[in-house]
């Protein structure tokens, strides 16, 4: 078995689910007390939101690529980031390593592509909505995305930093989540990627009218396929 290192603590509520996701697999492939083999780095999610919101992405992909640096040194086979829009610096990250780094758009790809999905609602921070370097990961896999109305955007951004990524979880922001993925069904899209590894706590298959592709799932059980033998796919041509 490999081991995976995991960049986490953005937030620590989804990092959770990652460790849950991942043992969970690991356990149900292989059966008896079996759990993965993992190494955390859990940052300090105060410090990497001070640098988004300076939006001060060389800093952030200094910190994010150390955290990297260490789990290699700890033993990691390959690495992740538990979390969507911090694969803003994933280039910088995959850079100061030799071992790999598991990519969630190319798991979200795959999974979108398995499903015969070929536009993807995609929801999630501001700058995954709004910025290229998510949906042009997407593209390489030849997945289309369309994005909420602007006012849209900016309530689904204010909940993930209000509510979720702080543990808060409330009706009211589901019903205004399900209102919004309802509108990306009626522009085309086939399905909806939960882009922010925090919605998955807000919301379920029940509340949308089209397929969900969880993020943090989806990279979870690749993490899981890895570990345990399957082969590690080409990155997709720019």
């Amino acid at each position: 078995m490999q081991t995976i290192g995991i960049i986490g603590g953005m937030s620590w509520y989804s990092t959770a689910e990652y460790y849950r996701v991942i043992n969970a697999e690991v356990q149900r492939r292989l059966g008896g007390h079996h759990s993965a083999r993992i190494v955390l780095s859990s940052l300090d999610f105060q410090e990497v939101r001070d640098l988004q919101e300076r939006e001060d992405w060389a800093g952030a992909g200094e910190l994010l690529s150390d955290a990297a640096v260490r789990l290699e040194a700890a033993g990691a086979d390959f690495v992740l980031i538990g979390t969507n829009l911090m694969h803003k610096v994933a280039d910088a990250v995959e850079a100061s390593i030799g071992v790999p780094l598991l990519h969630i758009g190319d798991a979200v790809g795959a999974a979108a592509t398995s499903k015969g999905c070929r536009t993807l609602g995609l929801v999630g921070t501001r700058w995954v909505m709004s910025e290229p370097f998510y949906a042009d990961r997407l593209a390489r896999h030849g997945v289309a995305t369309t994005v909420p109305a602007p006012e849209d955007r900016e309530m689904i951004d204010r909940v993930i930093w209000d509510e979720l990524t702080q543990g808060i979880v409330t009706d009211t922001s589901r019903q205004a989540y399900a209102r919004v993925l309802a509108s990306l069904a009626r522009a085309g899209a086939e399905a909806v990627v939960l882009a922010c590894t925090e919605i998955e706590l807000l919301i379920k298959p029940g509340d949308s009218p089209l397929p969900l592709i969880d993020s943090m799932h989806v990279h979870a059980l690749r993490a899981a396929e890895l570990a345990l033998g399957a082969p590690l796919t080409a990155r997709p041509q720019a």
